[in-house]
């Protein structure tokens, strides 16, 4: 069964969107509505329907689901506009800017009887999905941190993500993925949540953050993204019982290292290192470890929009429920306002979320 659908917002993303759709077969776009007519253009070279207005497009009885891929601060509007036309709507990451909104469209979807999803496209990501496994499979024992991080050093572009009232900024931009990745993977609640963020690039938003997140399960997770680092940090690393784990980047390069062998037998005699005296820090013995070098076995291409539209079609179908929902999105939502609030007042934020 194909569904037809329809674009808002003919961007970077939804260009992104489109181009991984055109030999899919289960969901199509017919055409796009962007409020700038050289977008609508650019529509029209890829063989879609440049819509003369929103109203158009939301009256045309060919489209079944509606593509929100506008700047963020009109994803409620747009959406709640959409639901009320009685189409379906999937919506670019971050669904809302505050969680006030994400509730509004959630209960208009409700009513509607319409399925609204988000597009949190990177949980199917080799490199998570890697990570996932390994700490699933208990290869390095017990985890209790996992460090995720996103860096660049040629800072953030210019446009509507350097400005706040368009909902711009990296924990909007970068932050909302990786908090959705951990979220979906753990099985417990966030407890606590600890943020600094900087403004080394544009004054009125986020271009850095690091951020903190304590789970009831005991694990803590600590988030990083940047745009002015010239030295990168593994993408991710992973601290277990028994050993560590470290995925250099997306390709997936990485290792475990994990003990053999206990050896919790301390000799008496110190052993020197140019730190000076220790034994704590000592190296360990050259046979009391393994290493398993990680690399990206998958010979398939890889498409992170499928997973996304596959689970949308499968919802509108009845052959299963959304496995991308509000309420999962809410969570997100939450974890972040709780980010903002304890950068602007110093403090880890406790919560249940």
């Amino acid at each position: 069964m194909e569904h037809i659908g329809a674009i808002i917002g003919f961007g970077g993303m939804a260009m992104h969107h489109f181009k991984q759709l055109e030999n899919y077969g289960r969901c199509r776009f017919k055409g796009v509505y962007d409020i700038d007519p050289k977008r609508g253009a650019a529509a029209e070279r890829e063989g879609l329907k440049a819509y003369g207005s929103k109203e158009a497009l939301l009256s045309d009885g060919d489209v079944e689901f509606v593509l929100i891929a506008a700047t963020n601060e009109v994803h409620k509007e747009l959406s709640v506009e959409a639901l009320r036309a009685c189409k379906h709507v999937i919506c670019e990451k971050p669904a809302t800017i505050s969680s006030a909104e994400l509730e509004e469209i959630t209960e208009v979807s409700k009513k509607c009887g319409r399925l609204f999803t988000i597009d949190q496209n990177r949980r199917t990501n080799p490199d998570f999905l890697m990570m996932k496994r390994h700490v699933e499979n208990g290869d390095i024992g017990g985890v209790y941190v996992i460090e995720s991080r996103v860096e660049g050093s040629r800072g953030m572009p210019a446009g509507w993500r350097t400005i706040k009232a368009l909902g711009g900024g990296m924990m909007l931009d970068w932050g909302v993925h990786l908090i959705d990745q951990l979220l979906y993977m753990v099985n417990g609640s966030v407890t606590s949540v600890y943020c600094r963020m900087f403004n080394i690039q544009y004054p009125e938003v986020d271009d850095n953050f690091r951020l903190t997140m304590l789970f009831d399960t005991g694990l803590t997770a600590h988030i990083e993204v940047s745009t002015n680092n010239y030295i990168t940090h593994p993408r991710w690393y992973v601290l277990g019982s028994r050993g560590t784990m470290q995925i250099d980047d997306w390709d997936c390069n990485g290792k475990i290292v994990r003990s053999t062998e206990k050896e919790d037998v301390w000799e008496e005699e110190i052993v020197y290192t140019k730190a000076g005296p220790t034994k704590t820090m000592a190296p360990r013995s050259k046979n009391s470890t393994e290493t398993i070098i990680l690399s990206d076995e998958s010979k398939e291409p890889y498409s992170d929009m499928v997973p996304v539209y596959d689970q949308f079609a499968d919802a509108i179908e009845g052959i299963a429920p959304l496995k991308i929902t509000a309420e999962q999105a809410m969570r997100v939502m939450k974890v972040m306002e709780a980010a903002f609030k304890s950068h602007e007042t110093q403090t880890a934020v406790l919560c249940n979320i």
